[in-house]
């Protein structure tokens, strides 16, 4: 797991900026709990050591979007509790009982499947009501919320399930000032006072609506618990508004395959959408859209390479893409920066998503399986 060998490319992971995101995260969070977001392989930087890094830095609640990723994390030994979200029917809701796996439900048939999964295993289903207050994604509409809390108290009496949280999420908590946050949290807090008469909300029912940005910014919406996924990774939620103190937690590095001369004149890659002005040397780094380099990276995005910053040179090939190195000198076999925290130069996992017109959780939760997650401790802790 803690690998050193060399590899065509790795997505080297400081832990312990992981750690310091978690304990700077848990500050502001008060005293909410503090849930880790881990879906997606834990944002691209590899689920099982992130999540333990997470854990030993004092997050008591790990979420996950669907249950084979909460399986994967028992697999791995993780006891902490966990929830997943994300269910469409015959999902393997037993498994995920028996292995304590609390589910979310967003409507009357979903509730349905759960406790039948509950009747036949035997064990209670920790639930957590979905509400939505304004995002139209997930969670039960403010006119079907009464008869999702209706059925889940009949339930609860039978004793097949254990309404054990009831959320929403922010469309536009990243936006400041967005007349939807207000809304949001007014319906959020209407759907509340309903579960309270219904007495779907006792005092052990978890209250959670804050996700990252949620939480820097809106004091208000903390309730029991807030859910950080991107500002774990050390990845600002609200990049306008700073870094928050947080440490990007992974570098993308290539090592050069090939370095030759060219003349004036060679038009490099698919399309010669790049033509040398001169006699140049190019570089060539295995790294490609198959490892999730996006295409649109082409002639635009900027990595660090020989101690300088040189944009990519032409289209990204599947497999490969090359940087234009003038009269400079570089070797096969040499490391390229794609991105990184910008200690040493390179661009950060920010400026790729703002050159490319994205967010930095497409950049990071792209990066594929051929490239290796290598662990670091490079932080001071």
């Amino acid at each position: 797991m803690y690998s050193s060998i060399a590899t065509p490319a790795q997505a080297r992971v400081d832990l312990a900026a992981i750690r310091h995101n978690v304990a700077q995260l848990k500050e502001r969070a008060g005293g909410a709990e503090l849930m880790g977001a881990v879906k997606a392989d834990a944002y691209g930087h590899g689920l099982l050591p992130t999540t333990e890094a997470m854990l030993q830095a004092g997050a008591g609640r790990l979420g996950t979007a669907v249950i084979s990723e909460a399986l994967a994390l028992r697999d791995g030994g993780v006891t902490a509790p966990i929830l997943s979200w994300l269910i469409t029917p015959g999902e393997a809701l037993d498994e995920a009982l028996t292995r304590d796996i609390e589910l979310s439900a967003s409507d009357v048939r979903l509730l349905d499947e759960i406790a039948a999964a509950a009747r036949r295993t035997g064990v209670t289903a920790k639930t957590h009501l979905e509400a939505d207050t304004g995002m139209s994604r997930g969670g039960s509409p403010p006119a079907d919320w009464p008869g999702l809390l209706s059925r889940a108290m009949e339930l609860q009496a039978e004793g097949v399930i254990d309404i054990t949280g009831i959320w929403s999420h922010f469309a536009c908590a990243d936006i400041p000032g967005h007349p939807s946050i207000r809304r949001q949290l007014e319906t959020f807090e209407a759907a509340l006072k309903l579960a309270e008469q219904a007495g779907a909300a006792g005092s052990h029912v978890i209250r959670h609506l804050a996700n990252s940005a949620a939480l820097m910014t809106l004091p208000e919406a903390r309730f029991d618990m807030v859910r950080s996924g991107i500002a774990i990774y050390g990845l600002s939620p609200i990049p306008e508004l700073g870094d928050f103190g947080l440490r990007q937690a992974m570098t993308l590095v290539g090592r050069v395959a090939l370095v030759k001369r060219v003349p004036e004149g060679s038009g490099v890659s698919y399309g010669h959408l790049y033509v040398c002005e001169r006699e140049t040397t190019i570089a060539v780094v295995p790294l490609g859209y198959a490892d999730g380099i996006l295409r649109h990276a082409s002639d635009r995005a900027e990595v660090l390479a020989g101690g300088r910053r040189r944009r990519i040179t032409g289209r990204v090939c599947m497999d490969q893409f090359m940087i234009d190195l003038g009269d400079d000198e570089l070797a096969a076999g040499d490391e390229v920066v794609l991105f990184g925290p910008g200690d040493g130069g390179e661009p950060t996992a920010q400026e790729w998503a703002d050159t490319l017109g994205t967010i930095t959780h497409e950049i990071v939760t792209r990066i594929g399986s051929r490239v290796p997650r290598v662990y670091e401790r490079r932080s001071t802790e």
